[in-house]
């Protein structure tokens, strides 16, 4: 049972907090929720800061979570632009960077991730960027808008979702784009080489060139600003602009300096969870980007970093705090829009995990099919400019039943129907 005079706290203000407290209201929680947001803005969504904010396609707000009326509304307390700076698990408090301390009964860790830096001279000029909050995406989106009518060149370090995103939106102003990459496709890591080529051809199409097999070294410039970004072959690119795209590490220093139990970093990070979104402490949780949770059913610990786990992650850690029976074995799902694609993936195949692709439609006109799978089952599936089938594949990878690969791969049969009877299942 919640007492009515109960204070839960969320620390962190974008996708995964904003829906956990919002999950709390609800549920019926009638206690305290305090949101703490180390960002002046109001909670906001990421994915429109590498896609349709970014090319222009959208206005701003159409990125928050809520609008800002919403939280006073719904009883919710925010401390905007104040970061948490300590956690007293002994007294249940958090210190802010203002010095308050907040009580808490129960408490939310939602801190996200934050980009990785380019370890290499000439990051402090004034051209290099990332892109993870909204401010960037507002410094970056009027980069690119002067990059594309002064004939500008933007380089982009790692050929990830993100870097992909950007370089697309950045020849839809008209910048000339380099991208650089230490893997032999885009998406390696993800995709294998079986569908990372289809993004080489996809942004060369379209203008972008690849350097592949390299990573920068050194980015040169005068009276500050960016004039090229060298390579470790010995290569030089011409650059006004710099984008470091390497990917983010999860925000855990909140957690690792109060004693809460985190992994190691070569497995990915981030603070450990079960898979009700416990942590190590029984009245903490955490959610969203920084959480890496056991997951029941793949058998493995996660931390996934997009949207979709924070939109579920954040709402079924607030059900466990009000003592709810929560187990979050959610299909891995993510989507990216670039160009004429939308994709959709579903699923989990790391490098190794599978031993075969099979694809269905048309992989040459860019509406198909992917399926990862090992030994006959689905690990994943990717469908690219084709709709309405993600619950399928999902059905097909949580059923964990041996599949016909000619079956899978043939149009003509329906997803469903390879589907295993209740009986089989």
């Amino acid at each position: 049972m919640v007492d009515a005079n109960q204070t839960f706290v969320i620390v962190g203000g974008g996708l995964a907090g904003a829906k956990a407290a919002e999950t709390l209201r609800a549920e019926g929680f009638t206690g305290r929720v305090i949101l703490i947001c180390d960002e002046r803005e109001h909670p906001y969504e990421r994915p429109p800061l590498s896609k349709g904010y970014l090319t222009g396609k959208e206005d701003r707000d159409s990125v928050f979570v809520h609008e800002p009326a919403w939280y006073a509304q719904a009883d919710i307390e925010l401390h905007l632009g104040q970061p948490a700076v300590h956690l007293d698990r002994v007294a249940r408090s958090v210190r802010l960077g203002d010095g308050t301390r907040v009580h808490y009964d129960k408490l939310l860790l939602a801190t996200g991730a934050e980009p990785r830096r380019l370890d290499i001279p000439g990051t402090g000029l004034a051209g290099v960027h990332h892109l993870r909050r909204l401010a960037h995406a507002e410094r970056l989106r009027g980069v690119l808008a002067s990059l594309g009518r002064d004939n500008g060149h933007l380089v982009i370090a790692g050929a990830g979702w993100i870097g992909l995103e950007v370089a697309a939106a950045a020849r839809s102003y008209g910048a000339e784009v380099t991208v650089v990459e230490p893997e032999p496709t885009p998406l390696h890591p993800v995709l294998g080489p079986e569908l990372g080529q289809l993004f080489t051809d996809l942004h060369s199409e379209h203008g972008v060139r690849f350097h592949f097999g390299a990573r920068l070294t050194e980015i040169t410039g005068q009276d500050g600003m960016v004039l090229a970004a060298r390579t470790d072959d010995g290569e030089e690119h011409p650059a006004h602009a710099v984008l470091a795209a390497i990917g983010a590490a999860p925000r855990t220093a909140l957690a690792e300096a109060a004693g809460l139990a985190l992994v190691d970093r070569a497995d990915g990070g981030g603070i450990a969870v079960d898979a009700s979104l416990r942590t190590s402490d029984p009245e903490i949780y955490a959610a969203g980007d920084v959480a890496a949770a056991e997951h029941p059913w793949i058998g493995t610990r996660l931390r996934v970093e997009h949207w979709a786990n924070a939109l579920h992650t954040g709402p079924a850690a607030a059900r466990a705090m009000l003592g709810q029976e929560v187990a979050y074995d959610r299909v891995p799902y993510f989507f990216s829009d670039q160009y004429d694609i939308g994709l959709e993936y579903s699923g989990y195949a790391p490098p190794g995990s599978y031993d075969q692709v099979v694809c269905r439609g048309d992989v040459g006109k860019r509406e198909f099919i992917a399926f990862w799978l090992a030994e006959g089952r689905l690990l994943a599936g990717m469908n690219v400019n084709v709709w309405d089938v993600t619950e399928n594949i999902q059905k097909l990878i949580r059923s964990g039943a041996p599949l016909d690969p000619e079956a899978l791969a043939d149009p003509a049969v329906p997803l469903d129907a390879l589907l295993p009877s209740p009986a089989q299942s």
